[in-house]
């Protein structure tokens, strides 16, 4: 059924920048987090290995957006993510909450991280000061103009 809601979304990703949609991903990988801790922690299996398993789609596609080259830390955060992938399976074999709650502790500081680098990213740059037309303060790029 296509609703409002889903509409909002596919809008919101279809307009989202790189940066958006990378703490867009976190952010729900973290919901799921939460949401199978609760459900595995009731008792309702079935639903936490759902949320499991979506979590598991996101740090797929976390990795497959990964440009390892890119900086210094890429094959680290890689390596992370690996260890998601590893530990989700446990999850999904044992249904284990402490090991749900352990891969968000991991999470949870790094979605911070991207979070802060998507708001730096989106700041506007402060604009570069001209000169007047007196002649007077220096003022443009490099003090010219």
């Amino acid at each position: 059924m296509y609703d409002v809601r889903t509409s909002y979304l596919e809008n919101a990703v279809a307009t989202a920048t790189p940066a958006r949609l990378v703490t867009m991903l976190y952010d729900r990988l973290l919901l799921d987090l939460d949401r199978a801790a609760v459900a595995l922690r009731d008792g309702h299996e079935l639903v936490g290995r759902g949320h499991v398993d979506h979590a598991q789609d996101i740090v797929s596609e976390l990795m497959n957006s990964l440009d390892q080259d890119a900086w210094e830390g890429g094959p680290a955060l890689m390596n992370l993510y690996t260890y998601l992938v590893a530990e989700l399976l446990g999850v999904q074999g044992a249904g284990d909450v402490d090991k749900v709650v352990a891969c968000r502790e991991l999470l949870a500081p790094l979605a911070d991280a991207w979070h802060q680098a998507a708001e730096a990213v989106a700041e506007p740059a402060a604009p570069v000061p001209t000169a007047t037309a007196s002649g007077g303060a220096t003022g443009g790029l490099l003090g010219i103009g």
